[in-house]
């Protein structure tokens, strides 16, 4: 059956990464909408790894690229509509930030945070992402979820285990949309927090150099960034790879850094937290693909 989306074959990674680094995927799929998407994963074969990318970010591809297939949803999964007066329906594909100017938009107040998260719906629900205290599934009332048969399944707040950066009860499911449901407020006043938000983020994160967002989960009661600073580490360097002089919790690629370099580092902040304050630093990153 032919699809109308574009499938690529041995299709190098990095141009769809935040962090410009990634090895090539053996197929690359680009659906054309939702009902396209269902219909390309019904097609696959039983047992096909299936990864699936938004905008790139909080995702390191190793520089040996993934064996399976890769869904892009970027600009593509990207319906976004008012289902009654607090209830907004969002495909995986839509970037966190026009979720955050939507609602916003609307006079729905509480999405605000999502202007922080530099990834798309998708990404944000499957790891509860979060920004200026705000969280993902704070505002999540259901979820429209495809399995690898190509079976939509509907599926409530309450089925899954929430917490800090992380959601369990996934089962090898994937997101495809969300109903979030918000409350009626004052649209110029939560476009002015979305304002002072962002302003807040610019001041204080590399948000123009190729990063993949923060690195590290917080530890309770901590901040991995102030971990991070007081070990020394920034400015700290392996290759191409550098530990941000503006956000310790962010490593930025100099322009020629492979996911090696980027990795080692990872590695070489852990190891260095460890040793310095008894503490392992989670990542909060998702690793995935093959070494080189």
């Amino acid at each position: 059956m032919a699809h109308r989306g574009t499938l690529l074959n041995n299709e190098p990674l990095a141009k769809y990464t935040s962090w410009r680094v990634g090895g090539p995927a053996q197929h690359l799929y680009i659906p054309e909408n939702k009902a396209d998407l269902i219909e390309f994963i019904a097609s696959l074969p039983t047992g096909e790894p299936l990864y699936w990318m938004g905008l790139g970010s909080n995702l390191l591809v190793r520089d040996g690229g993934i064996r399976g297939t890769v869904i892009n949803t970027r600009n593509r999964l990207k319906e976004m509509r008012l289902i009654d007066s607090g209830r907004v329906y969002v495909e995986a594909g839509v970037p966190c930030a026009h979720v955050a100017r939507f609602c916003a938009d609307l006079g729905l107040i509480g999405a605000e945070f999502l202007a922080g998260i530099p990834g798309t719906m998708g990404g944000a629900l499957k790891m509860n992402a979060g920004a200026f205290g705000g969280e993902t599934w704070s505002i999540v009332d259901q979820v429209e979820m495809i399995n690898p048969r190509g079976e939509v399944i509907e599926r409530n707040h309450h089925e899954f285990e929430v917490a800090y950066r992380s959601v369990k009860g996934l089962n090898e499911e994937w997101f495809l949309s969300a109903q979030l449901t918000l409350v009626k407020g004052n649209s110029e006043a939560s476009q002015q927090h979305i304002k002072a938000l962002l302003e807040k983020r610019n001041a204080s994160q590399p948000t123009n150099k190729p990063t993949c967002g923060s690195v590290f989960k917080n530890p309770p009661g901590d901040y991995a960034a102030r971990l991070i600073e007081a070990c020394g580490l920034k400015g700290f360097v392996i290759g191409g790879a550098v530990v941000s002089e503006k956000h310790a919790n962010f490593i930025e690629n100099r322009g020629d850094a492979s996911s090696e370099d980027i990795e080692a580092l990872i590695e070489h902040i852990q190891t260095q937290v460890q040793t310095q304050f008894g503490i392992s630093l989670q990542t909060e990153v998702c690793r995935v693909g093959e070494k080189a």
